[in-house]
């Protein structure tokens, strides 16, 4: 397992748990007290840690390499039942964003999210989960299947935006996330949304537009990555963990805004210190979600979307 740099307190009370134990199997000198006075410490030292996370510490769990990514949660929620659909119908399939048909229970859903990868390969392979805007015009054909077949559509955000490269911008980058704002929006079939991971720009915008929007413990969402913002600000990366304060990012930070519905509370460690644990819990919400959307009507469905982003920002001097 890796661990983060905040996390190297924990990594070393286990190595000497291990070796407490290893002792104690391979001798025959009584280690049990000794084995639990490092149990308790390791307890108390996981509490203060991740009861106590600072925003940038957050944003590093909502990065670490051991996370479940949209595809993990997929495949787990929907078995056997999920069936991938590819291509844009106009330039390719962009590889970085997935969508398909799945179910959960007896409930047909449209899957739709950014992909990361696991190694270099396969980093390389999903553009380190960063959309063209191709994947964004494949998003959106999927949503209008949906739509018109009274699909239920679940978005799975995680990117570090979209792909900000010369030749997205000449293919429509910018048209293309504002046309799935746009649309989505206005979309006849309910959204549910869930931030999994990184929430960065209008490359986790463009398919967060939702009926309900969720977002797991440990993640982030934002118009900018705080190396991104401390760069802008401080011309370096030095001042990241600052951006990371002042820019308000958390899901805490989220829901006082009323910028989302809920906070979906992460196995203990992150999702991924227990990832079935964290299936199960994001499960269960997409399907509450829609045990609340489902008989409302079309028409009111729209209206309450409309209503809940035009609230969006309103305050009083």
């Amino acid at each position: 397992m890796e661990y983060l740099d905040f996390e190297l307190p924990i990594k070393e009370l286990e190595d000497q748990l291990d070796k407490c134990l290893i002792i104690g199997e391979e001798s025959d000198v009584d280690v049990s007290k000794t084995c639990k006075n490092i149990e308790k410490k390791l307890e108390k030292t996981r509490k203060d840690i991740y009861c106590n996370l600072t925003p940038w510490q957050r944003v590093q769990l909502s990065r670490h390499p051991s996370r479940p990514y949209t595809l993990d949660y997929i495949n787990a929620i929907c078995g056997d039942t999920f069936f991938e659909l590819h291509g844009d119908r106009n330039v390719k399939d962009d590889k970085a964003m997935i969508g398909g048909l799945g179910k959960i229970g007896d409930q047909s859903y449209m899957f739709i999210g950014q992909q990361k990868g696991y190694n270099t390969k396969t980093r390389q392979y999903r553009n380190f989960g960063m959309s063209n805007p191709e994947g964004y015009r494949k998003a959106l054909r999927l949503m209008k299947m949906a739509e018109k077949f009274k699909i239920p559509v679940v978005t799975l955000l995680d990117t570090p935006g979209a792909y900000p490269g010369l030749e997205a911008e000449e293919r429509g980058q910018g048209e293309a996330i504002a046309r799935n704002i746009f649309e989505m929006t206005r979309l006849k079939t309910p959204i549910i949304t869930v931030v999994i991971g990184e929430g960065a720009s209008g490359g986790a915008l463009g398919i967060g537009v939702g009926d309900r929007v969720y977002m797991l413990e440990n993640t982030w969402y934002t118009v900018i990555s705080p190396e991104s913002c401390s760069s802008i600000l401080w011309r370096s990366w030095d001042h990241k963990e600052e951006a990371a304060n002042a820019l308000k990012l958390t899901a805490f930070d989220m829901k006082k805004q009323k910028l989302i519905d809920d906070i979906i509370k992460e196995p203990f460690g992150g999702a991924h210190s227990n990832r079935n644990g964290a299936y199960q819990i994001v499960e269960d919400a997409i399907v509450n979600a829609y045990l609340e959307l489902k008989d409302l009507s079309l028409d009111e469905l729209v209206a309450k979307r409309m209503a809940k982003y035009e609230a969006m920002g309103v305050f009083k001097e």
